[in-house]
């Protein structure tokens, strides 16, 4: 298998790249972002994700790893295939997708060519608990039990717009656990998770200064013993809804 391809741009195609590999040209198909993105003249690392059918091998290129895992997910939904996913990819950014999927907004999916309303539909429905945003320490998955259906709560993250509940019993063992932390070790690990929850939601289009003061009414309003990284992004993106 094959899962990177670094090499010199021989030709672009209307959907695909020649890659020059050693003297060896991979045939690669790339979104419009992508084909956007790379140099028509020198040098590129393309992420290759490698599909073997029966009667072909054929290679997926992408500029960076975030489009790449999208790829992955979106063809996991029913309808939509190789070609399907790069059309998406072609008029979505990453951060577009985890946006849409966060408001439950089927709407800029059919921008995609061969996406209608339904298998838009069915892309929100199906990846309700796969919405990715990025962070300085790579992605972090933004999940939950089930998906509100009111626009500008996050899918996948609550079903409904007070906070996620914890157990009894798990709120115990949580705040036991967090007890017997050193308090500069809580510290740290309270400045890593608003550190990476910033980096998300700048990444989702918010502005840093509007983000990180949704951060802090999260910090002060909550047990910050109980949160996880997921759940101050979810009570994060609930501020900025509602401010």
């Amino acid at each position: 298998m094959i899962g990177k391809l670094r090499g010199l741009i021989d030709s672009v195609g209307e959907d695909s790249v020649v890659i020059d590999v050693g003297g060896v040209g991979y045939v690669a198909f790339c979104s419009a972002n992508t084909l956007r993105r790379v140099p028509h003249n020198g040098e590129v690392i393309l992420w290759i994700e490698t599909h073997v059918r029966e009667d072909h091998i054929h290679l997926y290129g992408f500029i960076d790893q975030r489009e790449r895992e999208w790829f992955r997910v979106l063809t996991t939904v029913q309808g939509v295939g190789s070609r399907t996913a790069l059309a998406l990819l072609g008029v979505l950014t990453a951060d577009d997708i985890t946006h849409a999927l966060l408001t439950q907004d089927k709407t800029p999916f059919t921008r995609a060519s061969g996406v209608g309303p339904k298998l838009a539909e069915r892309i929100v429905t199906e990846l309700k608990n796969k919405a990715m945003v990025a962070t300085e320490g790579g992605f972090a998955a933004v999940s939950g039990p089930s998906p509100s259906a009111a626009v500008g709560t996050a899918v996948g993250i609550a079903s409904s717009t007070a906070p996620s509940k914890t157990s009894k019993t798990g709120k115990r063992g949580a705040e036991a656990a967090a007890s017997a932390l050193p308090a500069e070790s809580m510290a740290n690990t309270v400045a890593a998770i608003s550190r990476d929850a910033l980096s998300a939601l700048t990444n989702l289009g918010y502005g840093r200064q509007e983000a990180y003061l949704a951060i802090q009414r999260v910090l002060v309003d909550s047990d910050t013993h109980a949160l996880s990284l997921s759940d101050v992004i979810r009570l994060g993106l609930k501020e900025l809804v509602n401010a």
